[in-house]
């Protein structure tokens, strides 16, 4: 993110939380099968160039697979996400991560290996739907920096944002 002194600086980012660094490492180093065929497919920016995270901590939440550049969190679920309060507890946390303009898209375990390439479609849509939508919020952002100079909002992921 490069630094230009404007408005659009002061947005709030959500890192990793320290807290809970100890829980995504485990996290990433006892991956089910499913997260480990998904990341073989992702991992190195080999979908369009995009850069996905592992066990990215959000908030309170940790997301199985992330990649800022387009907003995208990738759930793969299991067994354990096939309850009442299982589905309650993930509607909470997409509402949340929807309402920090952070699109979820949800697979259950049996896609990845039944249909992988139709999980690399819906990534390729949602990133051409991420492009039409920044280049339409850069084409509409006329903003001025403190120091007098242009700043139309490129290099500034979150002004971007759904």
């Amino acid at each position: 993110l490069n630094k230009h002194k404007c408005k659009m600086d002061k947005i709030a980012t959500r890192p990793n939380k320290t807290e809970q660094k100890a829980l995504r490492q485990y996290l990433r180093n006892n991956k089910t099968a499913p997260e480990a065929v998904f990341w073989q497919v992702v991992k190195g920016r080999q979908v369009d160039g995009l850069k996905f995270r592992r066990q990215y901590g959000f908030g309170p939440y940790i997301l199985d697979f992330y990649c800022p550049e387009i907003r995208l969190c990738i759930e793969l679920d299991g067994e354990v996400h096939k309850s009442a309060s299982a589905d309650e507890y993930d509607r909470i946390r997409t509402q949340y991560l929807n309402t920090n303009d952070i699109t979820v898209i949800r697979f259950d375990n049996e896609v990845v290996y039944r249909n992988i390439e139709g999980i690399i479609l819906q990534i390729r849509k949602h990133k051409e739907k991420w492009d039409e939508l920044k280049q339409d919020r850069i084409n509409n952002t006329n903003t001025k920096g403190k120091n007098g100079n242009q700043c139309d909002g490129s290099d500034h992921p979150y002004l971007l944002l759904p």
